[in-house]
């Protein structure tokens, strides 16, 4: 089957599956973190190595994910208008989260999480989308520096966070560096269409590629209702 009629019929199936394989991690640590703040159960979820290199592979799942769709909605030519409509929709979300969290975690809640990082670094690696070669390059640089602490933005966030009274130890932290090189390799991908694995069609993954075509409602959505169904159990239960 072509490329094109692939995209037709499936809205590139595989996408939205693997989209969908990253939401499901993501509840699964979200209700695991739910758990654990309220004591049901006794994990080290912050520094314990299982969670986070879990974590790592959710964030990375996601942010290939945005550099994929970044090339693809302007693979034929800039469509601004729907990179900046997707830029404020994912922004404004993210000052939702801030929000929330503020009111839940004061001392430690969400300013530059997940959400808040898609948003900008979807509007600065469109300057890479074509030269998807040199987006690998810069990609794999960032990644392998980041992780010699060669390339690091400890600095922005030491500055910031005396003047504006943020927290040190934030309920997620998504640094520019390395996740932005992740969004570059994603461009990549994208443009060899590497992410094309022809997945079989059944009960399960199309349930789960239903998930990845609504991710950031489901994002929105999850927390709340895991974090609300916990509470309730254990002000039911103490």
């Amino acid at each position: 089957m072509s490329t094109e009629m692939y995209k037709l019929q499936t809205r590139y199936f595989d996408l939205d599956f693997i989209r969908g394989i990253a939401i499901v991690f993501m509840v699964v640590f979200h209700f695991c973190f739910d758990l654990n703040n309220f004591h049901f159960i006794d994990i080290n979820i912050y520094h314990g190595a299982f969670w986070h290199y879990f974590r790592y592979i959710i964030v990375s799942l996601f942010l290939l994910c945005v550099g994929v769709s970044l090339y693809l909605v302007n693979e034929s030519g800039y469509n601004f208008t729907k990179d900046l409509k997707r830029f404020f929709l994912i922004l404004a979300n993210a000052m939702l989260v801030s929000a929330a969290s503020y009111f839940t975690f004061p001392h430690s809640f969400i300013y530059f999480g997940i959400l808040h990082f898609i948003a900008f670094a979807s509007l600065f690696a469109l300057a890479f989308v074509k030269f998807p070669k040199i987006a690998l390059l810069a990609g794999i640089t960032i990644i392998v520096l980041s992780y010699n602490n060669t390339l690091h933005m400890h600095w922005l966030y030491n500055i910031l966070q005396m003047p504006l009274h943020l927290p040190k130890h934030p309920e997620d932290l998504v640094p520019f560096t390395p996740w932005f090189g992740v969004v570059l390799v994603g461009i990549f991908i994208g443009y060899k269409k590497l992410f094309i694995f022809n997945t079989v069609q059944n009960y399960f993954t199309k349930k789960v590629s239903f998930l990845g075509k609504h991710s950031l409602l489901i994002y929105m959505l999850h927390q709340p209702v895991l974090f609300g169904t916990v509470f309730s159990m254990h002000e039911i239960l103490k």
